[in-house]
């Protein structure tokens, strides 16, 4: 059966960007959250031009392996400047989870207004795979609702200092439990389960 994961580069105090993020400015001055998809000498099998250190590598090719589907939220949407008309994965379609009409969507691109909606939708197209939640809000959005199986923290040694936080507030308490903890070179990825 199909899971709900999310993964994020984050920031040691809990941002997915720095400051000024936004279009035309990609992660603003929280570039360095993704030095570690360039720091080895590993090559991706699932993104050729990214070449990361053994264990990153191990870890990053598992999960992206699993993506059918990606969700992601407008902001991430449009700071990412629309993912070149794709997805952020190279073979999964992509659900813009947005109220607000999008013109320039392409054929890999469905606009959707609702967490639950957008999540059965990708869940559909990814078959026996799973869905990625790409950004804080839609992240956020779809832990409200209950429907986030597994997240995994890239967490970068860094202090931001600001930016775009990972988690945004919930109405309550929401219980993971760690599966796994990876020690790699500018990176120690973190897999929880949610409980």
């Amino acid at each position: 059966m199909s899971k709900v994961i999310s993964a994020h580069a984050v920031s040691v105090d809990g941002y997915i960007t720095g400051r000024d993020a936004g279009p035309g400015r990609g992660l603003g001055d929280g570039g360095t959250l993704f030095d570690w998809y360039s720091g080895g000498d590993t090559q991706s099998r699932v993104f050729d031009f990214f070449h990361l250190s053994e264990p990153s590598a191990r870890v990053f090719d598992e999960l992206a392996g699993r993506i059918g589907a990606v969700v992601a939220g407008r902001r991430t949407y449009e700071d990412s400047e629309h993912f070149g008309g794709g997805s952020p994965h190279p073979t999964a379609p992509l659900f813009l989870l947005s109220n607000r009409p999008a013109p320039e969507l392409t054929e890999r691109q469905t606009l959707v207004g609702d967490i639950k909606e957008a999540i059965a939708l990708a869940k559909e197209a990814a078959g026996d795979k799973d869905v990625a939640v790409m950004g804080g809000g839609a992240l956020t959005s779809a832990l409200r609702e209950g429907l986030v199986d597994e997240f995994v923290v890239h967490q970068v040694p860094i202090l931001l200092g600001g930016g775009r936080p990972f988690f945004q507030e919930l109405p309550s308490h929401v219980r993971v439990r760690l599966v796994e903890a990876v020690p790699a070179p500018g990176v120690t990825h973190l897999h929880y389960a949610v409980a």
